[in-house]
């Protein structure tokens, strides 16, 4: 049962015609007010709430924590192991997000499967159900690790065309196929199906 969810309206070429001045002005806009939609599944969801904390404070990044929900949010953080059972949620939740959208990959978990990768109901990093920005490396990532993240993330948002980002093609290359959740079914050795 799917729910058809409504297509960003594709830019007009006038949008390519911008200066750059007011790309500019849009670019610093969107870098300084991320809505940030934490999907925390597992440990590095801890790291994430660090980071939010007075101590770390990822709002002086202009980061704008604990959106109400993914229709609010820009930035979504996957952190923690995701599982195949999961994967569609994740993969909603993200649909749901208005364009332009952002995904920060936070931890080893969710960037490959981390020490469960070889488990047969892990799925094998967030980005074969979803497009990823910035991945960040760690078991469990310091919540300096995701303020740098966000940096990276932040100066690919400062350089970004948004003519670039919806030109036809380029929709393609960014998104996976709508078929990257069918993976076969695993055989049990021996087992006869």
């Amino acid at each position: 049962m799917g729910v058809d969810l409504p297509t960003p309206r594709p830019l007009g070429t006038l949008a390519e015609l911008a200066p750059k001045p007011i790309r500019l002005v849009l670019n610093w806009g969107r870098r300084y007010s991320l809505w940030v939609f934490n999907f925390g599944l597992a440990c590095c969801a801890i790291e994430f709430i660090a980071a939010s904390m007075a101590k770390h404070d990822f709002i002086r990044l202009g980061v704008i924590p604990f959106a109400p929900g993914p229709r609010q949010a820009d930035l979504m953080v996957v952190s923690g192991t995701v599982t195949d059972k999961m994967a569609p949620a994740v993969k909603r939740l993200y649909e749901q997000m208005p364009e332009p959208k952002y995904v920060i990959s936070f931890g080893a978990c969710s960037n490959c499967g981390g020490p469960y990768w070889d488990s047969y109901c892990v799925t094998k990093g967030v980005d074969q159900i979803i497009p990823v920005d910035v991945y960040v490396p760690g078991c469990p990532p310091r919540p300096e690790a995701l303020l740098q993240g966000i940096l990276k993330l932040q100066e690919k948002i400062a350089g970004e065309n948004l003519a670039d980002r919806y030109r036809p093609g380029a929709d393609q290359q960014r998104r996976l196929p709508t078929g990257a959740l069918q993976r076969p079914l695993v055989t049990p050795e021996g087992g006869d199906t």
